[in-house]
This record gives C-alpha cells, sequence and structure tokens, in this order.
C-alpha cells in the first residue's frame, strides 16, 4: 500500500497527454501483469540481495542472458523488481533468460553510497553461480534498467575500468556485451537539480555520499563517461514526451563515447513518455526490442 501510495504521488506531476492521451502513470506500469518467475533467488547477504530468474523453454540453451535493473528514483519507496516483470516474460519469449534484480536503496540500510552500485555488482556477477544450473551463456550478457536503473546498467558496463583500490571495484567483473538505458541518466553530475526535484528529495547528494567533501570523487566513480572508451555496445532510449533526462544530455553521452570508439546509439521514440520505453505491453515496446535484439547480434 506504502508503495502504491508513494507512485500515485509521483504520478500527479508525471501526467501528461499526447494528442489528447494520457501518458502511463507509475501505478500504470507498475500494474501490468506477469506470469512467476522460475525462481527467486539469493545473492547476497540480505533480504534485499534477491533477484527473479526466468529461463526460455522454447530453446535447449545455453542462452543469452539480460540483466534487468529496475527504477523508482534510486529510492525503495517508489519500486522494486516487480514492475520489470513483465519486460522479463516478453523477453523469455524471444528466446533470453533474464535475471531481474532488487537492490539496496535509499530509505533501506546501506542504500546509495557504496552499497547501491556494489549490490549492482554483486548481483551482476552472481550469473556464475547461476549458470550451470540454468544453462546461460555468459558470452552473451546485456544489462537493461529503467530511469535509476538505467543509470546503474550504464555504470555497469564501466565496472572493468573502476581503481583497484576503490569500494565499487571488483577482481573480476562479468563484462556485458551490451546495455540498454531506458531513460536513466549516464552522468549524475548532469541536470541534479531538476532530476531531484522531480523525484522529491536530494536523492543524487544522498546517493553520491551526501558529504559535499565526498560527493565530487564519488560523482566521478559512478560516471561511465570518465571510463570511456567501455569496449561495450551502448545504447540509451527516450520517449520524445521524457521528463526526466534532458535529451541534450543523452546526446552528449552518445557523442563523447562514439569519439572515444565505442558502439554507441541514441534512440527517441515518437509518442511515448517515461514509462511506456519499459513497458511491453505499448506501441514503444517493439522498438525497444528491436534494440535489445541488436546487442546480442554479432
Amino acid at each position: 500500500m506504502m508503495l502504491l501510495r508513494a507512485a500515485t504521488t509521483l504520478a500527479l506531476c508525471l501526467t501528461v497527454t499526447i494528442h489528447g492521451q494520457k501518458l502511463m502513470t507509475p501505478p500504470e506500469f507498475q500494474a501490468i501483469p506477469a506470469a512467476k518467475a522460475d525462481a527467486r533467488l539469493q545473492y547476497g547477504p540480505t533480504k534485499t540481495h534477491i533477484g527473479d530468474i526466468r529461463v526460455p523453454t522454447n530453446k535447449p540453451g545455453p542462452h543469452p542472458v539480460a540483466v534487468l535493473i529496475h527504477g523508482g528514483c534510486f529510492q525503495a519507496k517508489f519500486a522494486n523488481l516487480n514492475e520489470l516483470s513483465q519486460l522479463g516474460e516478453a523477453l523469455r519469449r524471444d528466446g533470453i533468460a533474464t535475471w531481474n534484480i532488487e537492490y539496496r536503496a535509499l530509505g533501506q540500510p546501506g542504500g546509495g553510497w557504496p552499497g547501491t552500485y556494489q549490490d549492482i555488482g554483486l548481483a551482476i556477477d552472481h550469473l556464475r553461480t547461476l549458470a550451470s544450473r540454468y544453462r546461460l551463456d555468459l558470452s552473451k550478457v546485456i544489462v537493461i534498467g529503467h530511469s535509476a536503473g538505467g543509470h546503474l546498467a550504464n555504470w555497469s558496463a564501466s565496472r572493468a575500468k573502476l581503481p583497484a583500490a576503490g569500494p565499487l571495484s571488483a577482481p573480476s567483473p562479468i563484462k556485458p556485451v551490451g546495455i540498454v538505458n531506458l531513460a536513466g541518466l549516464p552522468d549524475l553530475r548532469e541536470h541534479t537539480k531538476a532530476y531531484e526535484q522531480a523525484c522529491d528529495g536530494p536523492v543524487i547528494h544522498q546517493m553520491l555520499g551526501g558529504d559535499p567533501a565526498i560527493v565530487k570523487a564519488n560523482g566521478i566513480a559512478a560516471s561511465p563517461v570518465e571510463r570511456l572508451p567501455l569496449g561495450v555496445k551502448q545504447t540509451i532510449i527516450l520517449g520524445d514526451q521524457e521528463d526526466f533526462v534532458p535529451r541534450p544530455i543523452a546526446q552528449a553521452y552518445i557523442a563523447k563515447a562514439k569519439a572515444a570508439g565505442d558502439d554507441a546509439k541514441l534512440v527517441i521514440i515518437p509518442a511515448a513518455g517515461h514509462f511506456e520505453i519499459a513497458a511491453s505491453t505499448t506501441k514503444a515496446w517493439p522498438k525497444v526490442r528491436e534494440a535489445i535484439l541488436a546487442l546480442l547480434k554479432p
């Protein structure tokens, strides 16, 4: 009930119409039905360290696998992994296994800096534990995130280039072949004031540690643009009615990634807002699906 009330509150500033048609609200997005996952598994020590695994039944495997990272303004009160269950089901029909993860967010013990980022890395690397049992092809891992999860997906592609001595480092991180950032900030140092207004709180500063003395340094560690080229296919997808991530910020990141030698693109979907692009039931889905499948092509 608390989650629904929080989502409804957020929806008040997101209700927009295009040609007389209302855009999808957070409660509508979270209400998209999906079949139950094959299993809900633990990947770390707390009750928040869980993920849902879905494996295709139409092929014997090994299967390419997509890690799904939900959004919610980095705040636990707004969202959880259930909202991307419908995306996992759609991808399973396309022969892609999915690992739909939960992580510690702001408002939970350990959420924010560095816990949220550590959880994303831990969950992705847990695929090594799941690979044999669920017939996963770890040479074909992609990461898909929506909203705040889009930022985390983008960041996950840069893990191999993080400083070895930092709190986010990992000895041998799984490197995805591609990422899809669905309306997430590619750089937390951009557009901070407006983003925090939309998210109803100083979430960026909290995500980066809160203390002005360390926010700048942590912002560098959290920003994949600092580690280009990533050697990973990168796609940012925005609806043309997107109201969280200004298009110039996404364009600037893609331009820098391409200039550094990465395969990077920005896809703009017409008549779509912040939630349509992450919903497998909308007219935006075929374009999003096409971008996801393209990551797995040789």
